[in-house]
């Protein structure tokens, strides 16, 4: 299956690390390459794309830094991913937004692998489009909560 590219996993722990922060807290490149963990000169590329984007904004001075652009709660993880990776399908014929018929397949409407990824690409659109920004950070606070006090991390799905 389909995997994320490094660029989508650190742009995702960059808008996380944001979204944190709020827009109140610009966070220097530096600051978030290392905690983070994603490499500097990476991480520019990353955020200047997202500034030409308009997810993120650069705020010059002595507090300058980076800021998230939009309101968390209003940026799905599927956008971010269709944004940086391209479709979520994961066969040209199954997108909704970039279809492309395979070559291969003799008649579209009856190919079952098709009908298939259809029904994957629906799935994993239903859930990253469902999920903002603002929703990942909370998991994650809730997470680190439940882990101080002993208890297994249950996903609901």
């Amino acid at each position: 299956m389909r995997t994320l590219s490094k660029r989508t996993q650190y742009a995702l722990r960059a808008l996380y690390a944001l979204t944190r922060r709020g827009t109140d807290k610009p966070a220097l490149i530096a600051d978030l390459s290392r905690e983070e963990e994603i490499p500097k000169k990476f991480l520019e590329q990353i955020l200047l794309s997202l500034k030409q984007k308009g997810l993120v904004d650069s705020r010059r001075g002595r507090y300058g830094g980076y800021v998230l652009a939009v309101e968390p709660s209003k940026v799905t993880v599927g956008s971010i991913i269709r944004m940086i990776d391209g479709p979520l399908a994961p066969l040209p014929c199954a997108s909704e937004t970039s279809f492309r018929k395979c070559d291969e397949c003799p008649d579209i409407r009856f190919c079952g692998t098709r009908i298939l990824m259809r029904q994957v690409r629906d799935a994993t659109a239903s859930i990253l489009d469902g999920t903002t920004l603002a929703d990942i950070c909370k998991q994650v606070e809730r997470a680190k909560v439940e882990a101080e006090h002993g208890e297994e991390l249950m996903y609901y799905i």
